[in-house]
């Protein structure tokens, strides 16, 4: 079954038409198929990185002609005035296309994403260690989990200082902060942060006040025999599209003005940065959750008529944040690992009591290494 059945010039060059047997038609720009060409002297056949820049395509750049093969596989194109010629897939074409409506006013997530709550999800995404480091197959289906719900487990990981590193190269690499390549999570006198005591802390999506924000955070368990100190995890995305749908306008203000965090710890660490709690792309995809009660510093980018409404809004966000419903709750045995998206999924504890035990390492990752891994895997 062919993608395409004809192709016809438009425009006066300026654009091509690709029918479909199934579809509407495609439309593609000239300019935009010569910047994209994936022959050898546009393209690096090695690294795939582009060759030429966009000053070297002509200005008055058109097609002559074009041709589609019998098959409907490939379609040979012919650029004037440089006489240049290109071949294009019609699997690529397919794969690219961008004539299609677009709703700026909608709000959308990844497809590759689904949003969650304790009632929704079926199973904590899990994997054995060692299963994770021999079996590639097991591994990306894993991978994959952890990109879908923006948390999974490991468990039977060893029990050693340190294994939260060898954790994170499974799929990426450790980003060291002012804490190091791994930072101990347990009870400390003058802890410099709360999250070394062992009081109870609301959801939160860590570091906020970094630019860039570590976008994957790993606890790893060493030890767990207190009375309490249970884990949750809350989907951040699933939150806020719930503030929309109850009310717009603090869905707006939340996604329209920064906040702002900061930390101050010692060894002359000073970090400011300010984002929106709810962060959208310019086409309104829903990318990032920004949220800290701990780290949120006074609030100076909300106009003096909104910020009453502001924080009406940060209130009724904290609320559904907070909502039983909302979180999975579980207790980390020594040897089991969870991993978040920290851009997505917010993560808590509850308060534990100061007789035993209670020691988590953490490290940061970052998001390009998981995506990277689950997208070379999916090609082998």
């Amino acid at each position: 079954m062919s993608l395409f059945t004809s192709v016809k010039v438009i425009n006066s060059g300026k654009a091509i038409l690709l029918y479909r047997k199934y579809g509407t038609p495609l439309r593609y720009h000239s300019t935009w198929l010569r910047d994209n060409a994936l022959d050898s002297k546009t393209r690096d056949k090695n690294n795939g990185q582009r060759l030429i820049t966009i000053s070297d395509i002509p200005v008055n750049n058109y097609i002559e002609s074009a041709l589609l093969d019998k098959k409907g596989k490939n379609i040979t194109l012919k650029f004037l005035p440089d006489k240049k010629k290109v071949k294009f897939s019609s699997k690529w074409l397919e794969a690219n296309a961008y004539d299609k409506k677009s709703n700026n006013s909608k709000i959308w997530i990844n497809p590759d994403l689904k949003v969650w709550s304790n009632k929704t999800i079926k199973n904590i995404p899990i994997i054995n260690y060692k299963t994770a480091k021999s079996n590639k197959k097991l591994l990306l289906r894993w991978l994959k989990s952890l990109h879908c719900f923006g948390f999974a487990k490991i468990s039977g990981c060893e029990k050693k200082s340190g294994t939260v590193t060898k954790i994170a190269k499974i799929f990426g690499y450790v980003r060291e902060t002012n804490y190091g390549k791994w930072f101990d999570v347990r009870s400390k006198i003058n802890a410099v942060n709360l999250a070394f005591t062992n009081l109870g802390l609301q959801a939160h999506t860590d570091n906020p006040y970094r630019d860039p924000v570590p976008t994957i955070q790993i606890l790893h368990c060493l030890k767990n025999s207190t009375d309490g100190g249970d884990s949750k995890v809350v989907d951040g995305f699933n939150a806020a599209i719930k503030l929309k749908k109850g009310n717009k306008k603090y869905f707006n203000l939340l996604s329209k003005y920064c906040s702002r965090f900061e930390f101050k710890g010692k060894k002359n660490v000073h970090l400011k940065s300010r984002f929106p709690m709810i962060g959208l792309t310019p086409d309104n995809e829903l990318i990032s959750i920004h949220f800290n009660n701990r780290s949120v510093a006074p609030i100076v980018d909300v106009p003096y008529k909104d910020m009453l409404n502001y924080y009406k809004a940060y209130r009724k966000f904290s609320d559904i944040i907070n909502d039983p419903e909302m979180a999975i709750n579980f207790k980390l045995k020594p040897g089991d690992c969870f991993i978040v998206d920290n851009t997505r999924v917010l993560h808590a504890r509850t308060a534990y009591l100061a007789k035993g035990s209670r020691w988590l390492q953490g490290c940061y990752a970052d998001k390009d290494g998981l995506l990277s891994t689950i997208s070379t895997l999916s090609k082998k």
